[in-house]
């Protein structure tokens, strides 16, 4: 059996840290892996991997903290690399319901395959695999074929569509997650939990909203223009899109996270014998939120920001 290196990266200088990392990976034949030891969650570097390296690698929490977290990192082989969570919605945004409806994260953890996935669900693939297929003989979706638009027009249609659905309903559903909290607790004291939860989503996600909107997506419609035009690529206080967006995509992993603490805590929202309207209308809409997430981070993640990056690659070159 073959031994797999560890790479203790506690002993490192911070600023030496990912550059040996990158080594060590870049060293690897296709199929081979390493592990990684930290003192911390490396998920920042899971993004910048991705960024760099693109869907070359697989990425396996041994350790998951608190005090140390092991990360096992294997290079793929392309010749036999597997399409994603995130390409299989990208390609028929159909299938999203069969993902949804087997509790598959195809927004945030759209970067693993199938198999990946359904390994980790106790899923049989081939079933999956099967019930996908089966969407492929249903009548044709009139949506948007997103992957066709040009990265300035996305960006804009998802601040005018998804960003505003945010802006429209955080301040209501904060409203009635108070309201449910305060006259509920007592008797059902998760829901004030639930406020809580989604308070702290509420104020990050105006953050987050507010950042894309002022600093990436501006650029990315700025690349969009230099490609119509034939112009330079334009500059930047941050460098590479990537970094940008690696921060944008931890934003969304978390917010997905938090809605889906609040999704359990509810036991997929099942209305208590004693709900008020109040609380009815604050599962409905708590659902319709995550939803809308869900089609809005796919959106950034599998779509958006892999054309970004590589129209500034194109720009570049």
């Amino acid at each position: 059996m073959e031994t797999i290196i560890t790479l203790d990266v506690t002993v490192l200088e911070p600023r030496l840290k990912h550059p040996a990392i990158f080594d060590k990976f870049d060293s690897l034949n296709p199929g081979e892996a390493f592990i990684i030891h930290n003192d911390h969650d490396p998920k920042p570097l899971f993004y910048q991997l991705l960024a760099e390296r693109g869907q070359t690698f697989s990425w396996e929490y041994l350790t998951n903290g608190p005090e140390v977290w092991e990360v096992k990192i294997s290079k793929k082989d392309t010749l036999k690399d597997q399409e994603t969570i995130g390409d299989i919605v990208t390609k028929d945004f159909r299938k999203a319901q069969v993902f949804k409806r087997l509790g598959i994260d195809f927004c945030c953890g759209g970067k693993k395959s199938l198999e990946q996935v359904c390994e980790k669900k106790g899923l049989n693939a081939e079933d999956v695999r099967k019930e996908l297929d089966s969407v492929n003989n249903e009548a044709p979706a009139n949506g948007n074929d997103y992957l066709k638009w040009n990265v300035g027009f996305l960006a804009e249609y998802i601040i005018n569509t998804h960003h505003q659905y945010v802006k429209d309903n955080v301040p209501f559903i904060l409203e009635l997650a108070n309201k449910v909290a305060r006259v509920h607790g007592a008797n059902h004291p998760k829901m004030v939990k639930v406020a809580e939860i989604f308070a702290g989503v509420a104020t990050e996600l105006t953050l987050h909203l507010m950042k894309e909107e002022t600093i990436l997506f501006p650029f990315i419609k700025e690349l969009a223009i230099a490609q119509n035009e034939g112009s330079k690529l334009p500059e930047s206080a941050f460098g590479n899109v990537s970094n940008p967006i690696r921060m944008m995509e931890m934003e969304h992993e978390e917010a997905g996270d938090a809605l889906k603490v609040i999704r359990e805590l509810t036991n997929n929202f099942s209305l208590p014998p004693d709900a008020c309207n109040s609380y009815t209308i604050l599962y409905k809409k708590l659902d319709e939120f995550e939803n809308d997430l869900h089609v809005h981070v796919h959106l950034e993640n599998n779509i958006l920001f892999p054309k970004s990056i590589q129209l500034e690659k194109q720009l570049l070159s």
